[in-house]
């Protein structure tokens, strides 16, 4: 699903995700989880699907100071269990959770308003995975 958005005042910019659930950010394929903020883009992030996903994994994502972060689960949505959202919501941070396309749209939106928020894609790299 290709995503557009012309002159975007941010620095990472989604531009499609596959059916795979795997993200171009810029010109680059992203084969494995990341997160990107308006500003930055951490190519590498521990988990892999939203079971693999802990409290501990959000801290690098805390540390960015959003006021929501959209948790993109792959290609079809999976909720987080009830100890990672809360350890967002205890610390004043939405979590929303949603597929990889729903996510890279949301942020497009919530980064092009100027809004503090950190998108983090879980991307399973098994088979097939590799930017293709």
């Amino acid at each position: 699903m290709p995503l557009s958005q012309e002159l975007p005042d941010f620095r990472h910019v989604p531009r499609s995700v596959d059916a795979a659930g795997r993200v171009t950010i810029d010109e680059r394929q992203l084969a494995a989880s990341f997160f990107i903020t308006r500003d930055t883009l951490q190519a590498t992030w521990r988990p892999r699907t939203a079971d693999d996903l802990r409290p501990e994994d959000l801290e690098p994502l805390l540390a960015c100071q959003p006021a929501v972060i959209l948790l993109g689960t792959g290609p079809r949505l999976v909720f987080p269990a009830p100890v990672v959202m809360a350890a967002a919501l205890t610390r004043g941070v939405g979590l929303e959770a949603m597929d990889n396309a729903a996510a890279a749209r949301t942020f497009a939106i919530l980064a092009g308003e100027g809004r503090a928020v950190v998108a983090a894609f879980l991307v399973d790299g098994g088979e097939g995975a590799g930017g293709g």
